[in-house]
């Protein structure tokens, strides 16, 4: 895909405001639209939409499929008449900043299943709807709907604690399964309806308003997951479905232990040997929920670090080669050459993924806060070629603002002889990066929301090395300000955008 010069927001939905708990497909999504679009923005950046769970990461989905349950929308649901008013009695008084995922978890599914109890009663026309999507998604819907009946049966826990049979997928256990949980397993099919409905009239509503949402394929899927617990065939699995090795990376200067993911890794000889058919389905699928992917972790595409699965550390660990452009080239041929994919190229980038990238025409990420290190850094702007993607920073880093009160001397002192600025505090860094991002060569350009709002680390979205704690903030109505809308329409027009 030949991209052209646009810039946009990175925000994940779960930090839209609302007053449910977290941000959702409802009214403020639509507002979000309105707002960006009007700002002269072309591009809304996501991060997955999978169901989240222990950890609350969306790049640790209970599927590569389905969407999250707790982004469906009340407010709709009142509105299609599968909720009435009273159903949110006693709904808790939410901190309008924050995601409380423990009592989230609590309150969301209780109220859904009231949604479902309505609509088993009195289907009305929705029922051929609710039909055609469990039809039609049938290839990834059936085995996610029993994972998740099942994990509900077994209070939560992952699927290697469950009885063994159902462990190994005896076909008999799971018939009885079904039968047993039927019920169930068409709730969840019909949460599943309710989340793709809605994210699809908002994708719409999105694409009528001339912006083009970025989506996001981590390459690796979580352990506890319907995928790995569905095809164990596809991942390196004992007999009783432990892994035998895991994804992470290996030890750098930020990290002398490496980090250990614990991703099962993909057998890549058994998906070439199918034509790499659970793949290509994965993409197809995500291009229908969104128009550009950026596909996480693309080196280990070029070759990856396994990992015993039995070790504690990164540590000892081993380059592995991926399957290259063997599978780009089975990718292109399927889905047709130019897909509209970003190669998020950031870590240890060896010439091997450079020159992946490159061979297909990838544009891969720049990150305007590893920058200031010196003038040979190929995170500053003169280095970018245009076939690029600009951020001030991403999901993983800290704030524009929070990154310049906590940077030595040494970098502040560079990035002020750079920019030639003298800044005096981290609020007037942080406009000035985007201002540097959206001036670039770069085709695209993104920041999060929090730097548009100038916010400190308090705002920081993911600490990748912490567990728990992660994925909570929230940017409340009055950020969708209009002095900050005409500020941006302004960067906007000013390098054409």
């Amino acid at each position: 895909m030949k991209f052209e010069r646009a810039s946009g927001i990175l925000l994940h939905p779960t930090s839209l405001p609302g007053p449910y708990g977290i941000g959702d497909l409802g009214p403020a999504a639509y507002r979000w639209v309105d707002w960006l679009s009007a700002a002269g923005c072309k591009l809304w950046q996501v991060l997955p939409l999978g169901p989240t769970g222990y950890g609350d990461s969306p790049y640790q989905c209970f599927s590569a499929f389905a969407g999250n349950p707790y982004l469906i929308s009340p407010d709709f649901l009142l509105r299609d008449g599968f909720l009435l008013p009273d159903d949110l009695a006693g709904m808790p008084a939410w901190d309008a900043q924050q995601v409380d995922f423990g009592r989230l978890f609590e309150w969301k599914p209780a109220l859904l299943k009231k949604a479902w109890r309505r609509f088993a009663a009195d289907p009305g026309p929705a029922a051929a709807k609710f039909d055609s999507f469990k039809a039609d998604n049938a290839f990834w819907l059936d085995d996610y709907a029993l994972f998740a009946a099942l994990k509900e049966t077994y209070g939560g826990g992952s699927w290697n604690r469950w009885p063994a049979k159902l462990r190994r997928r005896d076909p008999a256990a799971l018939d009885e399964a079904r039968q047993f949980l039927v019920e169930t397993i068409q709730r969840h099919m019909f949460s599943q309806y309710l989340f793709f409905e809605q994210w699809s009239d908002l994708k719409a509503y999105a694409n009528q308003r001339g912006l083009k949402i970025i989506g996001d394929i981590p390459i690796f899927v979580a352990y506890d997951s319907a995928d790995a617990w569905s095809h164990p065939e596809l991942f390196y699995f004992d007999e009783a479905g432990k892994p035998l090795v895991v994804a992470g990376v290996p030890p750098d200067y930020f990290s002398p232990t490496g980090q250990l993911w614990g991703n099962p890794l993909f057998r890549w000889d058994v998906y070439k040997a199918s034509g790499y058919a659970w793949w290509l389905e994965r993409i197809r699928f995500t291009l229908k929920m969104v128009d550009i992917v950026r596909i996480d972790h693309f080196r280990g595409f070029a070759g990856y670090w396994e990992i015993p699965g039995d070790a504690e550390t990164a540590v000892n660990g081993r380059w592995v080669p991926g399957p290259g452009a063997d599978f780009f080239n089975v990718v292109q041929s399927q889905l047709g050459a130019g897909l509209p994919i970003i190669a998020e190229d950031l870590g240890e980038i060896t010439p091997d993924v450079i020159a992946l990238r490159d061979q297909f025409g990838l544009p891969g990420m720049k990150i305007l806060q590893f920058a200031f290190s010196g003038p040979d850094n190929l995170f500053l702007p003169h280095q970018f070629s245009r076939n690029s993607v600009v951020y001030t920073g991403t999901h993983d880093n800290d704030t524009a603002r929070g990154w310049f009160e906590k940077a030595s001397e040494q970098e502040k002192d560079f990035a002020r002889r750079y920019f030639q600025r003298d800044w005096a505090n981290g609020s007037d860094f942080a406009w000035h990066l985007i201002r540097t991002a959206w001036a670039s060569v770069s085709v695209l350009a993104l920041a999060p929301m929090q730097d548009f709002l100038a916010l400190g680390s308090e705002a920081r979205f993911n600490f990748p090395s912490r567990l728990g704690g992660n994925w909570t903030w929230r940017m409340t109505e009055d950020a969708m300000s209009p002095q900050l809308q005409d500020a941006l329409r302004e960067l906007n027009w000013l390098y054409s955008r």
